[in-house]
């Protein structure tokens, strides 16, 4: 990358760490914090903390393709002034109803799939999955983020300190995205990155992609509905006090992370995916029960490390599978319906988990969450084994429809070639590859800009 590419993609891993760390902070203290509002009940706790992935999940895809017409870093400042905005109504929230009004505003600025477009807009080709890789880890740490600090941020400053403080977030956002990224007069309309309404039919009829999207909407449910919980639970089961959270957590994310690891390479290297994938989720179901049952804080805390475990590894695998498995040209619609179930099923989780958590105490939840995973891996069971694909893509010249029809078929003769689409309107082929198999040097003859 230049320098120009670094910042710029320092800049936006930044701003999606704000974004996230904003929305994450109080994920492991409100379902405590929020008990002292007017009107406060488990159900509308639950409710508060999963409304945003609501507002999230509809707005989504629309804001990213808003921003094809008005530009990228506009949607985007108006999407970090509605943060902004709406963590101030939280902070002064004094009734859960307001508290829930302000998540939902909060969760309306909806720049996921915007700030990936520009990201495709500030990188040329062969750095791209580079780029997109670094903002990845800044969402992983965002997350891992805002479960260490939330306790310890809340012992200092209280609910309204924790949402003062991601209204500052926010801002850092806007100034980042006015100062650090370059303006981009024309943004280029890429269907690997930017949601396409053409290609919304085809990914929403993929079953492999729906089993993809119904795991990682389980996967966040599940998480949101046991941090409606979990936090209760450590006073009152526990006695260990919330200011005390943030040691417990920081000891099961790292030791979740080395867990995750040999899980990862074992899926992605040794191509054993699906195997890898159907464990976890038996692994995600089998600790979530046991969970209601631990005598001591430890047995507890080494549960929730297996929880975590699992919950890492299908966060870290699934993006790389919806990638491998998205129809030609089309991973950034693909992408988009991965995101907008992820934050619905973190609003799912929310409203669910509270309601169980109040007609069914604590038991209810851990029994409902594992029961769920447990049936979700025999479904896996049956599913078929993901193929180790690849996706490459690279630029063309100007091209004549004869030139291209000719390019076309060269293409798509070549061994190893598993798919393939060219776009004249953004000059760029696409093409699905079993590396395994790929001849290379017929490819690279053809195409001497691909980055293999």
């Amino acid at each position: 990358m230049d320098l120009l590419e670094r910042r710029s993609v320092l800049a936006l891993a930044l701003i999606y760490l704000f974004r996230m760390l904003g929305l994450f902070l109080i994920l492991p203290v409100i379902g405590v914090a929020a008990d002292g509002l007017t009107g406060a009940d488990a159900a509308l706790i639950g409710t508060a903390i999963g409304i945003y992935g609501l507002t999230q999940a509809s707005l989504q895809i629309p804001m990213g393709m808003w921003s094809d017409k008005i530009g990228r870093k506009r949607v985007i400042v108006i999407g970090l002034l509605l943060f902004a905005v709406g963590s101030l109504i939280c902070a002064n929230a004094d009734d859960i109803m307001v508290l829930i009004v302000g998540r939902a505003v909060q969760g309306a600025g909806a720049i996921a799939s915007t700030l990936m477009a520009l990201l495709s807009d500030v990188t040329r080709e062969q750095n791209r999955t580079k780029a997109m890789a670094i903002v990845g880890v800044s969402i992983g740490a965002s997350f891992m983020l805002s479960l260490v600090l939330g306790p310890w941020v809340f012992a200092l400053v209280g609910l309204s300190g924790l949402f003062y403080l991601s209204f500052v977030l926010s801002l850092l956002g806007i100034i980042l995205i006015i100062f650090a990224v370059p303006n981009i007069v024309q943004h280029t309309f890429r269907r690997d990155t930017t949601p396409s309404l053409t290609a919304l039919g085809l990914v929403l009829k993929d079953s492999n992609l729906r089993f993809l999207n119904i795991s990682v909407l389980l996967l966040h449910a599940s998480l949101t509905a046991l941090f409606v919980t979990v936090p209760g639970l450590l006073i009152n089961q526990f006695d260990l006090p919330l200011s005390q959270h943030s040691w417990l957590y920081l000891a099961i994310m790292g030791f979740a992370f080395a867990g995750m690891l040999p899980l990862v390479i074992i899926a992605e290297s040794k191509g054993k995916m699906k195997g890898v994938l159907v464990a976890v989720l038996m692994l995600l179901g089998v600790s979530s029960i046991l969970l209601q049952w631990a005598p001591y804080l430890w047995v507890f805390g080494v549960l929730l490390w297996a929880y975590f475990v699992g919950f890492n590894s299908l966060e870290a695998t699934l993006p790389s599978l919806i990638s491998k498995l998205a129809p030609v040209g089309y991973r950034g619609t693909a992408m988009g319906v991965f995101s907008t179930h992820q934050f619905m099923g973190s609003f799912l989780g929310g409203v669910g988990g509270g309601w169980l958590l109040q007609n069914h105490s604590s038991s209810g939840v851990f029994w409902f969450v594992g029961v769920m995973f447990l049936i979700w891996s025999m479904v896996g069971a049956v599913q078929p084994a993901p193929r180790q694909l690849s996706s490459l893509a690279f630029s063309l010249p100007n091209m004549t429809d004869e030139e291209v029809s000719t390019l076309a078929n060269q293409l798509s003769e070549i061994q190893g070639v598993e798919g393939m689409q060219i776009f004249k309107d953004e000059q760029t082929a696409y093409l699905k590859v079993d590396k395994k198999l790929l001849d290379k040097d017929t490819l690279m003859r053809l195409a001497p800009q691909v980055i293999l």
